[in-house]
């Protein structure tokens, strides 16, 4: 297998292929992230089939000019033009029409790409040969790729990762609070329109590689996936231009290495396998992570409730002094909530791993003097947002604890200090319940 490899990288069409291909994938990875923070994920698939009709004509007009039918710059420039004729007219759509974004989109997508068929069609009866060579930016065409494609796709993907350096924080503003950029005075119509020329650049460098088809791929999967693991800027830039880079790199060497594997193709699927494992176990919101955040959650909210509840049967009886006299029977705290034997039992002996409480030998727990003011603390967190929810909110008292017991575990220590100082807590330490519920005897 790794001679394969190194076999592999001794072709010089290779090597140029991995070259323009990885370019090609960390430059679109990295402006992708602004087109999905700016909910424009589809544009980019509009402005792809658009560039369609822009190739055709310039296949038919290049003749009169003294160029070859399929001379590539000159049909790499008609799909640029083509490609911002296609994004101006959705905005002006969308202006004049009064036509949501989305249909603008799906209305110049569909109406550009049957254009460009119609066109295919036509050059079909020319003489100056067929559509073949044309077909190959719907589908693309990786391996034919030459080291002058390489080169055009490393300078335009320089010149965008470029600006997106000189544009960032303009562009961040744009994307997250385009209303205060206006107010701010900068020119937020000419910013939008370099950060959509951008896509339509990277667009038509990229119809080589994987055409105009599955170009919306490399825009949108790297930066969908880097989401999953973070939501700072600056790291979700680099993971998306990693996963560009590195899915582009894959799957074009796995096309390489099997010659019946279209690598445009390829190239996509290795992106979707970084989706797919980035949406299982993304650090910040992959699925993974929620099970394992939301299970921890609800193991310290139950843990809490356990407190709580030998603080509740307790704070009457003035045993803060000499908290090992707080002891409950295992029953009592069973029938005190509604939780399993198994999960209590368990929930008991990790709290009296971690010192909390402690069995005594006639069966009943106790609350450890570690225990108790963690205790009285959660109570009194509790009390306070009941009683903010009372005055505050007017909720009725009798329903007033199911709230309370929702939002008091994830309280933040700012917003019980504001507590305090809104309700102007007593001396006492912890507010009276506004419904005491009777704990019976303890053991």
């Amino acid at each position: 297998m790794l001679a394969e490899l190194i076999g592999l990288f001794a072709s010089h069409n290779t090597r140029v292929v991995l070259a323009g291909v990885t370019l090609l994938g960390v430059c679109s990875g990295v402006i992708g992230v602004f087109l999905l923070l700016r909910r424009r994920s589809l544009m980019a698939d509009a402005i792809s089939h658009a560039t369609l009709p822009g190739i055709a004509l310039a296949f038919l007009v290049q003749p009169a000019f003294g160029f070859a039918p399929r001379f590539l710059p000159g049909l790499l420039l008609g799909a640029l033009l083509a490609g911002l004729l296609g994004m101006w007219t959705i905005q002006a759509i969308q202006k004049v029409g009064r036509i949501r974004e989305d249909a603008a989109m799906g209305i110049v997508l569909s109406v550009f790409y049957g254009f460009g068929i119609c066109l295919l069609g036509l050059i079909q009866t020319q003489e100056q040969g067929g559509a073949s060579g044309l077909k190959g930016f719907i589908f693309g065409k990786t391996a034919s790729m030459l080291a002058s494609d390489a080169q055009l796709i490393s300078v335009a993907a320089l010149l965008v990762i470029l600006m997106v350096f000189l544009l960032y924080k303009e562009w961040i503003v744009l994307c997250f609070d385009e209303g205060f950029a206006g107010s701010q005075g900068w020119p937020v119509t000419f910013l939008d329109g370099l950060l959509m020329g951008a896509v339509v650049v990277v667009t038509v460098i990229g119809l080589q590689a994987v055409g105009l088809i599955l170009m919306i791929a490399l825009l949108v999967v790297p930066p969908a996936a880097a989401r999953f693991w973070t939501d700072r800027m600056s790291r979700l830039l680099l993971l998306s231009g990693g996963f560009g880079g590195t899915g582009a790199f894959a799957g074009a060497m796995i096309s390489a290495s099997e010659a019946d594997l279209p690598a445009g193709a390829v190239i996509v699927l290795s992106q979707g396998v970084f989706f797919v494992v980035s949406m299982f176990l993304g650090h910040r919101r992959g699925l993974l992570g929620k099970v394992i955040r939301h299970h921890a959650l609800g193991w310290t909210v139950r843990k809490q409730h356990v407190l709580r509840t030998f603080y509740e049967a307790f704070e009457d009886k003035g045993v803060s002094a000499n908290p090992e006299r707080a002891r409950l029977s295992f029953e009592t705290l069973f029938n005190a909530r509604s939780w399993t034997r198994f999960r209590l039992w368990t929930m008991l002996w990790h709290m009296k791993w971690a010192g909390w409480v402690y069995r005594h030998p006639d069966g009943s727990w106790g609350l450890t003097r570690d225990g108790w003011p963690r205790a009285a603390r959660l109570v009194r967190n509790h009390r306070l947002w009941e009683l903010f929810l009372i005055h505050y909110a007017e909720i009725a008292p009798a329903q007033v604890d199911r709230g309370a017991d929702r939002i008091e575990h994830v309280l933040d220590p700012a917003v019980v200090d504001e507590l305090e100082r809104l309700l102007k807590e007593n001396d006492s330490g912890v507010p009276r319940s506004p419904h005491p519920i009777p704990m019976g005897d303890g053991i």
